[in-house]
């Protein structure tokens, strides 16, 4: 990668964040988890996410992304990347005691509180460990079969990549869906274990898609600025731009029936969760994520023009990754006990990890050509109308 090319902030801010980083782990072991496990899983809802749209235009064969595709699976790249990243995150969950079932609290609830019985097996830590690697094992062989073979398509030129590609989609979905609620259930209902909810794993479903896009949109207005992927008009921008105005719309459906279902049955199982970030310091931070995630995407994006203007865009799109990351610290800080955590040490990890991501993002962002030149349907994403 030529560090020429980079954003001459991007590495200063990386080493002053990794040294916050280190310092936190020195010296507040569950606080440096936490806050580990916001930033992990917010670099993973950007891979994953854009590898999930990778596989839904290969599924649906839609012509319009053909000329938008190498950016996803650009950025599905990053999952390789996010292995150690995440065995970091697993080792002091487990040793630090931040996952909630750890703990030897917990452990006795499990065995002596009858509605915690089946929590006792799926928490055990081989079989949690087991489930981690499984996951990154499908992830990694499906960024591979899905954005390595179109990369190798290029030179092949083979058509009948494009066929398995779309076959392969079909089982990806399934893969995406139970993989994608197992690590809700393992990393964030995990840290509060006595929560029940049956609609959390569709919620961050919703929040790794928009993620997806929203680093879509970016990686195609970064080209776009260097005078690359020129073939990308206002149309595909369009197209792109109503996904995120869509999912941002879903997103906030999928909260509010998660706490209607929640309030209308008034478990005490489950509202206590609620309970929390409704009241005290987390309740204007509840108020902050409804803003970000909903309320400023749905009324920069509800009128045509602005789905297609690149600067309303990409404001869109940075709120949408600022608003996972709010959501994120938002489902797993309270469970620490210790109110509003806003500190030297949460800006050293947003510094670390965000420098991080862009580094990252950057290298992926010369793989292979700009277009995916050997797909057979690539003229028709060119002549692409709406």
């Amino acid at each position: 990668m030529n560090k020429s090319a980079l954003h001459p902030a991007i590495l200063p801010m990386l080493g002053l964040g990794a040294l916050g980083v280190a310092a936190t782990a020195f010296t507040d072991l569950p606080r440096f988890g936490v806050n580990w496990f916001v930033w992990s899983l917010a670099l993973l809802a950007v891979a994953l996410g854009s590898l999930f749209l990778v596989a839904l235009e290969h599924l649906t064969r839609a012509h319009w992304s053909i000329v938008l595709r190498r950016v996803p699976e650009r950025l599905s790249g990053l999952l390789p990347w996010l292995v150690p990243v995440f065995a970091v995150g697993a080792t002091v969950g487990l040793l630090g005691g931040v996952f909630g079932w750890s703990t030897p609290e917990f452990r006795v609830a499990m065995e002596t509180e009858h509605h915690q019985h089946a929590k006792a097996v799926w928490y055990a830590t081989p079989f949690f460990l087991a489930r981690l690697v499984v996951v990154f094992g499908l992830w990694l062989l499906s960024w591979k079969l899905l954005a390595g073979g179109s990369i190798k398509q290029d030179e092949t030129r083979d058509p009948r990549f494009s066929l398995f590609a779309k076959r392969f989609s079909a089982p990806f979905m399934w893969i995406f869906a139970l993989s994608v609620t197992i690590t809700a259930v393992d990393w964030l209902m995990g840290m509060s274990p006595r929560w029940f909810s049956t609609i959390f794993g569709v919620y961050v479903f919703s929040g790794f898609f928009l993620s997806g896009l929203a680093g879509t949109v970016l990686g195609v207005l970064h080209l776009k600025g260097q005078g690359r992927l020129t073939e990308a008009r206002p149309d595909h921008l369009y197209s792109l731009g109503g996904f995120l105005f869509a999912f941002s719309v879903f997103w906030a459906y999928a909260a509010f029936s998660q706490f209607l279902l929640i309030w209308y049955a008034n478990l005490p199982e489950e509202t206590f969760w609620f309970d929390t970030r409704l009241h005290g310091g987390w309740y204007p931070l509840t108020i902050l994520l409804a803003v970000v995630r909903f309320i400023l995407p749905f009324v920069l994006l509800l009128g045509r023009e602005g789905k297609s203007d690149p600067r309303r865009l990409r404001l869109v799109a940075i709120l949408v990754l600022a608003g996972q990351a709010l959501d994120l610290y938002w489902i797993i800080v309270p469970e620490l006990g210790r109110g509003v955590l806003l500190g030297w040490q949460e800006l050293a990890f947003a510094l670390a990890f965000t420098g991080l991501g862009l580094l990252l993002a950057k290298g992926q962002m010369g793989k292979g050509k700009d277009l995916p030149v050997g797909d057979p349907n690539l003229d028709a994403g060119l002549h692409y109308h709406l």
